[in-house]
């Protein structure tokens, strides 16, 4: 058995990012930016009012003096003439600063009456203006390769003047049952069967990830079946099987791929839940083969599928997220297996938070999972500690699981 440090390593070392494509704007959510957005403008493009006011000559408009309203200026009407002495400009929020005012009043430290406006407090020389290019400069980078876009870098991306962006095309992942004992949800259910989860999990897990899942129909235990499942897959970046990947005469992936030319990398990880774990190629397809037990699948696809997505997609890849917790309850000695403790997530009375794991850790209950907010990792031969020790977690909420 290898580390879960060792096999996420060699799964990323075998995964190149794909391709970039072209989208349009509103399609950049959550994609990875194939090549850095740079300023098509810079922004302000001109100076420009930060506040409805008037634009002064600071040094006129001092407290109690009386000046003459020439002109008005709404934004993208901008004022024809200049300001000269003795004179202001109606302006509003986002007008541009006409010629010769230096400064803005604020309208509610002005009195305007009869075509003119009373200054009730002074103001200083460049308040309340923005400058050109205050936030961004034409042709500077605004947004790096590599960026996971959010909705605020759109916001930024538009504001440049794109309309299109270039970035990588979300990784196909194929998600491939087998099992003779697993039925789709709604459908029959065979003598001594259950119901399959792990693909639609998985499914939901990639999406959250930002990559676009396939489902593929469930294979049964016939090295046939499941070789033409995973052949019709190659178009994919990722192929992704769950169950056939222990030690069983009935787990039949590797049996069954091995005549199809599948290269195996390493099997057997040192974690609980998931020691049975598949990592190889078949032909120019990555293969990833998770347990068939459902809570060891999606905690594998913690640590391994969504690191593989981000690479895919044109990130680094790497371990998930944690965050320092204290144990809600006495943690017993670990044995030799990196263990993942589902535990619920909470605020203690310090403000720190409070990891508790639930008192049965069975590896078939997806209840336990579902509630779960986050994972307590213990380290091989990790001695017992009482409750109010410090842990490492992985947090949940953000992984889509």
């Amino acid at each position: 058995m290898i580390s879960v440090e060792e096999a996420r390593s060699r799964i990323l070392a075998a995964l190149s990012a794909t391709p970039a494509e072209t989208v349009p704007l509103a399609g950049g959510w959550n994609r990875i930016l194939a090549r850095p957005v740079l300023s098509r403008v810079t922004q302000p493009p001109a100076d420009v009012s930060a506040m409805d006011g008037y634009a002064v000559r600071a040094a006129e408009a001092v407290e109690g003096a009386s000046l003459a309203v020439v002109g008005s200026a709404p934004a993208g009407h901008p004022f024809a003439g200049s300001v000269g002495p003795g004179e202001a400009v109606r302006i509003f929020t986002g007008s541009l600063v006409p010629p010769g005012a230096d400064a803005i009043l604020l309208q509610e430290d002005a009195e305007a009456a009869e075509g003119r406006v009373r200054v009730t407090e002074t103001v200083r020389q460049g308040r309340w203006i923005r400058r050109r290019g205050l936030d961004f400069a034409e042709g500077e980078e605004l947004l790096p390769a590599g960026r996971r876009l959010t909705a605020r870098d759109i916001g930024l991306a538009a504001a440049a003047n794109h309309p299109w962006l270039a970035v990588h095309r979300a990784p196909r992942i194929g998600l491939l049952a087998t099992g003779d004992e697993i039925a789709l949800p709604g459908d029959p259910i065979p003598p001594g069967g259950i119901v399959s989860s792990n693909t639609h999990a998985l499914a939901a897990l990639v999406r959250a990830g930002g990559g676009d899942p396939l489902v593929l129909p469930i294979a049964p235990d016939d090295s046939r079946a499941i070789a033409e499942a995973a052949v019709a897959a190659r178009a994919c970046d990722l192929l992704v099987t769950t169950g056939g990947a222990s030690v069983g005469d009935h787990d039949l992936v590797q049996a069954a791929l091995g005549p199809q030319g599948f290269e195996l990398d390493f099997w057997q990880i040192a974690m609980r839940p998931g020691k049975p774990l598949i990592w190889g190629r078949l032909g120019a397809t990555p293969v990833l083969g998770l347990p068939g037990n459902p809570v060891s699948a999606l905690v594998c696809a913690v640590q391994f599928l969504t690191p593989a997505i981000e690479r895919l997609s044109g990130l680094p890849g790497g371990p998930p997220r944690t965050l320092r917790a204290l144990a809600g309850a006495p943690l017993a000695e670990n044995d030799r297996r990196f263990d993942h403790l589902r535990a619920t997530l909470a605020e203690g009375a310090d403000g720190q938070p409070v990891a508790t794991p639930f008192p049965v850790q069975d590896s078939s209950m997806l209840k336990v999972l579902s509630r779960a907010e986050a994972l307590i990792l213990r380290a091989p031969r990790a001695p017992a500690v009482p409750a109010g020790t410090p842990v490492e977690v992985i947090p949940l909420g953000d992984l889509g699981i």
